[in-house]
């Protein structure tokens, strides 16, 4: 009976110890993991799912990419320590609320679906406003912190007030004592007032991004020479390849082709035809003669005396 009582102690611990809970709700997933990046459970591998209140940490040269269930990206650069520390829906399965807290490291963020008043980042220096935004910040060790917007809007408030950046590759820089700089454009100069050359890696193109995550920095970058650690492949799980057939030899090249053939001269265009002559006028027909006159017949005298007259003799 003793036996049973402690066996079940012992499971009851494991279970509300544990540091994931078997009942905890997956709020997203990793997409992309390069060399070490550690969760509640342990190492994670693109697919693992991540929970509320989980603290992820990435190695020296660690990146991990999520995605939350109403569609923010996240992505945990190098040498990173990030809690997920509110995650919360309403009734309607809208978000109500999203807050990381984190506390050093380098991060790239691309707002979901949800209200920009759902979105918080807590930082050593301040808090992050989100207001449908794409943007890098980065935490050092004594907890300085800058952000650079990518897209949209954010706001930057300490305890030295707030700050607005409204334009295209904003930045802004505060410390821990409430000191914070005026917004200006991002350049290469940033690296140096931080102290640390492998800040904002993905405006340096230390470290590269997949998908929607990689396309937003455009127009910001901060490209210098500055060395790449060495990189492991990504942690995926194995798959089983099947070997690839053999090519066969490639065809010998085909003989340059006919070359064309001349075109037929076009034939000469037929001579036109003379024009008939115009047909000779008919002459006028003569007019008749006229008939001649029939000449008078002379008057006849009479022979005998006239009336009257006497004869001598």
């Amino acid at each position: 009976m003793s036996y049973l009582r402690g066996a079940a102690i012992v499971a009851l611990g494991f279970i509300f110890y544990s540091p994931v809970s078997m009942a905890a709700e997956a709020i997203g997933e990793a997409v992309r993991i390069r060399t070490e990046v550690r969760g509640a459970g342990g190492p994670l591998a693109a697919k693992d799912p991540v929970y509320r209140d989980e603290r992820i940490l990435t190695s020296k040269s660690g990146l991990g990419q999520f995605v939350f269930r109403d569609g923010t990206k996240l992505a945990v650069g190098w040498g990173s320590s990030v809690v997920i520390d509110k995650f919360v829906f309403d009734d309607s399965n809208n978000l109500q609320k999203l807050s990381l807290r984190a506390t050093k490291g380098t991060f790239r963020w691309v707002s979901g679906k949800s209200k920009s008043t759902a979105y918080e980042i807590l930082t050593p220096a301040g808090t992050i406003g989100v207001r449908g935004t794409a943007f890098d910040f980065y935490v050092g060790g004594d907890g300085t912190t800058a952000l650079v917007l990518l897209n949209g809007e954010a706001s930057f408030c300490g305890p030295g007030g707030c700050k607005q950046l409204t334009r295209h590759c904003d930045c802004v820089i505060a410390d821990r004592n409430g000191n914070v700089t005026d917004t200006a454009r991002v350049n290469r100069r940033i690296l140096d007032t931080l102290g640390n050359k492998g800040a904002l890696p993905f405006l340096s193109g230390n470290q590269h991004l997949s998908g929607g995550l990689g396309w937003v920095g455009g127009g910001c970058s901060i490209r210098a020479a500055l060395p790449i650690p060495p990189t492991q492949p990504e942690r995926i799980r194995p798959e089983k390849k099947q070997a690839q057939p053999q090519k066969p030899p490639t065809k010998p090249d085909k003989p340059p082709p006919k070359p064309d053939k001349p075109e037929k001269p076009p034939r000469p265009d037929k001579p036109e035809k003379p024009p008939r002559p115009d047909k000779p006028e008919k002459p006028p027909r003569p007019e008749k003669p006229e008939k001649p006159r029939e000449p008078e017949k002379p008057r006849q005298e009479q022979n005998g005396p006239r009336e009257g007259s006497r004869n001598n003799g």
